[in-house]
């Protein structure tokens, strides 16, 4: 049979979350593993069987995970680290290495390329025997089989697993290529005995990325070896998130029986298709990464122009990456104008089978017929919609002629010493703090309409009080609201801006059981009205101590929303940051001196390809500006920032000129601090002391030992103490210990810093 649509991986979170549920009540002790299980088997059959009625001829297995792909590669590999190895239940194991547990704090998080998706970093050293698990891999293929399906095997790459890895020395990873190689060449012996044929997408997508001539090497030497281990493997080397041309030449020159290439985010990778002459080209043409409508016309156009260098018969029609990135389906919105131009993950599925039909010109039903007429017809509408167009907004932003703060570093910081009086090293937290049970209820309650504004105004004072009670009564020095009217740090700013769409059930895997709802940017943006100074005013007006302003900054706001194709991003990015500086306009007039615009994904949005990065930072840096361009000088602006490697963008988080940055950098030691130092940095800085990410409360000695370190490494002076990220996702009783030993641990080293200058 020719195969000719292939989906590169598809959501597993469950189309109302049921994952997520599963694991968070096995977490808390509320069910089995074997339920857990059996919940996460349901999910598989499901997308499962509704690719294989859709028409879909490669359909993923593998590409199912508890937690993370490469946490489960690490298992595949037997990559554990030893602090891990003492626990002798495997799934105990795996969430520990995921989660942190009482013995061992849990290995690093990052983002996944530019997605939002955060992905387990693998540690390598010496002490590794690295050696074959395939229990999972053969399991899920035969359970498929069971269901009447001859799945392909989902797997990470061995050089972007070795890539993607760290050594706690900083060594180079590649010196593990043969350990790791050899049981990658194991395992697919072992897949070989499953089928007659085994079809085997290994992703590497690190090859987008500017590869090096050593990676190439490597690339070239094990799939030589991995594609010629037998003739049962059909194997696809896939690439996705941009363009790998160097990568392509490497591999048609290796027996591969498919290549995968992105031509979405990688239109570049038409000028290697030359090279490709006897294999086959799965061919990445409907969008895996955002939302919108495919336009059947011009992915058509698209298809036939690669079936101009490669042949018809060779194409796989395919998602430009794994699903993973959009929510489940649209079977669970409600009806709206914005809902016509929208297509998640089961509609991509779609989408994939109706452009196969158009392409080989088949003969379409009368279902497929309709829907090609129907797409032509909402394209044509959405491009003239009013929604989209806000001229009166296009045209106050021509106006604008401030676009950045006045004011140098130096003389802000002396304003800001004398205004605010804080001691050495002080203290805050990010933003959030738990998002209880009874506050999203309550909060849900009154979107609703089934409580009265009364009501639900006095659920969110009480909880601010006893958050801002809570936290003079341990000492911090600058204080919070707790942000329980929020649902989300993005999505509560775009429910207040005009040009945004929320979805009912648009949940995305974040990390783990985490999940986020991404805001849909359709039209230009305008702020009708202030959106945090009700509540940020009250907060203040309960307490003697600064209390912090909080907003989203226009970078994270897009990079964590699905954005309008049809506009430039940096163009879009412009409009959120002229809504932001008018709400810093409003807060300063209401009294607040101390406002925090996170960028927590700042860094995600990078282009992948090094010639874009300079495009990608001027736009990005200039709108930070532009949104904290209304501040005045004696108003201290922070930012935070998530975890993300700092060594290639610290001039640039140097160009953004915050007041105060706070990092995420309790999973990396201080590493990531010491670049600020080496560079000389002058602002302040808030590194995170503890993992908010783990439910383990760290003690105050350990607590002691990385404030200690962190004032080795950058003058007390310029220090900030404050946890790794937002307290959202954590529980009260892991909250209040964590933070009643954080402000104990401070008090400690300020204690002895006043005894040595004594």
């Amino acid at each position: 049979m020719n195969k000719q649509t292939l989906i590169t991986g598809f959501p597993r979170i469950g189309a109302k979350r049921e994952l997520k549920k599963a694991l968070e009540s096995y977490w808390a002790g509320q069910s089995t593993k074997t339920e857990l299980q059996q919940v996460a088997a349901e999910l598989r059959k499901k997308q499962w069987l509704f690719q294989k009625e859709q028409g879909i001829d490669l359909i993923s297995c593998n590409d199912f995970s508890l937690y993370d792909n490469m946490l489960d590669t690490i298992v595949m590999l037997n990559a554990i680290p030893e602090r891990f190895q003492t626990i002798s239940d495997p799934v105990e194991r795996y969430f520990a290495m995921a989660r942190g547990c009482s013995t061992a704090v849990a290995l690093e998080m990052t983002k996944w390329f530019n997605t939002n998706y955060h992905y387990l970093v693998p540690e390598l050293n010496d002490q590794l025997e690295f050696s074959l698990n395939a229990t999972k891999i053969i399991a899920e293929y035969q359970e498929a089989k069971r269901l009447g399906i001859t799945p392909k095997i989902n797997l990470i790459g061995p050089l972007t697993f070795l890539g993607l890895a760290k050594t706690a020395e900083g060594a180079d990873t590649y010196q593990y290529f043969e350990k790791v190689l050899g049981v990658y060449q194991e395992l697919m012996q072992e897949l070989a005995q499953l089928d007659e044929l085994v079809y085997v997408q290994i992703e590497e997508p690190l090859f987008v990325k500017n590869p090096n001539q050593k990676q190439l090497d490597l690339l070239e030497k094990a799939y030589q070896q991995l594609a010629g281990v037998s003739g049962r493997i059909r194997l696809i080397v896939t690439t996705y998130f941009e363009h790998s041309s160097e990568a392509t030449a490497v591999l048609a020159k290796t027996p591969a029986w498919g290549i995968g290439l992105d031509f979405i985010y990688g239109p570049q990778n038409m000028a290697s298709l030359d090279l490709i002459k006897d294999k086959k080209l799965v061919a990445g043409v409907v969008d895996g990464k955002n939302i919108w409508r495919n336009d059947d016309e011009a992915a058509l156009s698209l298809l036939h122009e690669i079936s101009q260098k490669v042949n018809k018969e060779q194409i796989i029609i395919a998602t430009s990456c794994s699903l993973l990135h959009v929510p489940y389906g649209l079977a669970n919105e409600p009806e709206s104008e914005i809902k016509k131009w929208l297509s998640f993950a089961e509609e991509k599925v779609a989408e994939v089978v109706l452009l196969k039909k158009l392409f080989h010109a088949e003969q379409l039903s009368l279902e497929d017929e309709a829907e090609k007429n129907q797409n032509r017809m909402v394209l044509a509408a959405k491009k003239d919609s009013q929604l989209i167009n806000n001229k009166e907004f296009l045209q106050k932003m021509k106006g604008i002629t401030q676009i950045e703060r006045e004011g140098t570093f130096t003389e802000r910081s002396a304003l800001q010493k004398r205004l605010f009086k804080l001691p050495q090293l002080p203290t805050t937290t990010i933003g959030s703090f738990p998002q209880t049970r009874e506050i999203r209820r309550l909060r849900s309650a009154f979107k609703q309409k089934l409580i009265a504004n009364e009501e639900y105004e006095a659920g969110i004072k009480k909880y601010i009080d006893d958050c801002v009670a809570f936290q003079e009564e341990i000492g911090l020095d600058v204080l919070v609201h707790g942000e329980p009217e929020r649902n989300d740090m993005v999505e509560y700013f775009g429910e207040m801006l005009q040009g945004f769409h929320f979805t009912t059930n648009g949940w995305v895997q974040s990390y783990g059981s985490r999940c986020v709802k991404p805001p849909i940017i359709y039209g230009d943006i305008s702020r009708p009205a202030p959106m945090t100074v009700q509540w940020i005013t009250y907060a203040q007006k309960i307490t003697e101590k600064i209390m912090k302003g909080m907003l989203t900054g226009p970078v994270t706001i897009l990079n964590w929303s699905f954005v309008r194709n049809d506009k430039p991003r940096a163009e879009v990015s412009r409009q959120i940051a002229v809504a932001l500086s008018e709400e810093i306009t409003d807060l300063q007039a209401a009294g607040i001196k101390i406002i925090q615009v996170d960028e927590a994904a700042f860094k995600e949005g990078y282009p992948l390809r090094e010639e874009d990065i300079t495009a990608y930072e001027r736009w990005a840096v200039a709108n930070f500006k532009l949104a904290v361009s209304t501040a005045d000088k004696e108003t201290q602006i922070h930012t935070h920032m998530c975890y993300s490697e700092f060594n290639d963008i610290i001039k640039t988080i140097e160009a953004m000129d915050a007041d105060v940055i706070t990092i995420e950098t309790a999973r990396s030691g201080n590493e990531i601090l010491q670049i600020f130092q080496e560079i000389g940095y002058q602002n302040e800085v808030g590194p995170g002391v503890y993992d908010i990410h783990s439910p383990r409360v760290p003690t105050v000695t350990e607590l002691v030992e990385q404030i200690t370190a962190l004032t080795q490494v950058l003058p007390r002076e310029q220090l900030w103490i404050n946890p790794d990220c937002g307290l959202k996702t954590r529980k009260w009783d892991e909250v209040k210990p964590a933070l009643q030993n954080m402000m104990l641990a401070v008090t400690k080293v300020r204690a002895i810093k006043t005894q040595v200058l004594v």
